[in-house]
């Protein structure tokens, strides 16, 4: 998001699902009204909408209550939204999940949602370069193998590789120790890591 925005002249908006999940009836439709009312006066305009499983997640045949309703409402307006764009418009629309398994399928549908493209997590090179950046000013014990413990974390996130350097640390500041060791980040690595494979090749499945 943040390198579409630095990369483009057009109007940035930036807005996450779980805003638009509102607890009073018909609010959250509005705020997606005047979002897209908001795009088309700044046009041409770009819309970029984190989270988007927080509204668009498939509806069930009938809701548990109202805040199931209101979700509903609120993701009902945002398929009209999408349906009223004409190609003359200077509007684009981008979304971002963690979840694509769980989106209902009218969203993802072409003329909606168009193109469907997967960030998928970093290789092992990568791992090593993103550790070392997370690390660097951390009191590290001379001889920790960066290399090793990027090997061991096949699969795991930026977001995870930053969480083990954050664990790491923590174990040797409870321990009231100077610096961080090998040890600490093995440690890290098996409190961080939450491996299913299983999962992870359904969810590589969806992007085909």
């Amino acid at each position: 998001a943040r390198a579409v925005a630095h990369h483009t002249d057009c109007t940035f908006i930036r807005v996450s699902g779980s805003e638009l999940v509102q607890k009073y009836i018909g609010e959250g439709s509005r705020m997606v009204r005047e979002l897209f009312v908001m795009a088309r006066e700044h046009a041409p305009s770009i819309i970029f909408m984190d989270e988007i499983d927080s509204i668009g997640s498939a509806r069930m045949e009938s809701g548990t209550g109202n805040g199931d309703s209101e979700v509903q409402r609120t993701m009902l307006e945002l398929l009209n939204q999408l349906d009223g764009f004409e190609a003359s418009n200077k509007i684009k629309v981008l979304m971002a999940t963690n979840r694509i398994d769980i989106l209902d399928q009218a969203l993802l549908r072409p003329g909606r949602i168009d193109r469907k493209i997967e960030f998928p997590n970093p290789n092992e090179d990568s791992r090593f370069d993103i550790l070392k950046i997370h690390s660097r000013k951390m009191n590290l014990m001379r001889g920790i193998d960066l290399k090793k413990i990027a090997e061991k974390m096949n699969g795991a996130s930026g977001a995870e590789l930053k969480a083990v350097c954050t664990e790491a640390g923590m174990f040797a500041l409870r321990e009231r120790r100077v610096h961080v060791t090998q040890e600490d980040f093995e440690m890290a690595v098996a409190k961080v890591m939450k491996k299913d494979t299983e999962k992870n090749m359904s969810l590589r499945k969806l992007w085909k």
